[in-house]
């Protein structure tokens, strides 16, 4: 079942659901809330030759450099990875889902690509898989509420909770 902005309310103010920073009533939507893009980024490293990367040998860390910046400049077709300002906290039972928002949407951005899955049991920043889908050079800037989660509830506690089990997104 998904959570309505009055579940959400009663979720954050019971604990249930935790966010830091704590968010404000304008980011709360009639199902979502309102994430906040930071000012991490990950963008790819130079490849001058070329060369292949082998997915099941390489990880994104490999190919990718960090930058800490107020903005970014994605051009077309580039993808950049982005970690939100909040850090969610999920029980056992609640999973959320990372969406866009139509107002960049519209503007060719999407914010990511397959995962957009919060596993129950997460304790951690979101990391966005951002691509420019316009023919346009996009501006990207930290605080900008560039995504939305929703939260849903499961039928049952996962046995699985991903601070335990998961392996990447621990560290975010």
């Amino acid at each position: 079942m998904l959570l309505s902005n009055e579940d959400i309310k009663r979720y954050l103010k019971e604990r249930v659901i935790q966010i830091e920073p704590e968010p404000s009533e304008g980011q709360i939507g009639p199902a979502s809330i309102d994430l906040t893009l930071g000012d991490e980024f990950w963008v790819f490293k130079k490849n001058p030759k070329g060369k292949k990367i082998d997915i099941a040998k390489t990880s994104y860390a490999r190919v990718t450099k960090k930058l800490k910046a107020k903005s970014l400049v994605l051009k077309p077709g580039e993808l950049a990875l982005g970690k939100t300002v909040e850090k969610i906290k999920l029980p056992d039972n609640i999973a959320g889902r990372l969406e866009g928002r139509s107002t960049y949407a519209r503007l060719g951005i999407a914010v990511h690509v397959t995962s957009s899955i919060i596993q129950p049991g997460s304790f951690n920043h979101q990391v966005l898989e951002i691509v420019n889908l316009s023919p346009n050079p996009i501006i990207l800037r930290a605080g900008t509420r560039i995504s939305q989660v929703l939260f849903e509830t499961l039928a049952s506690d996962t046995s699985k909770p991903y601070a335990k089990f998961g392996r990447i997104a621990r560290v975010q």
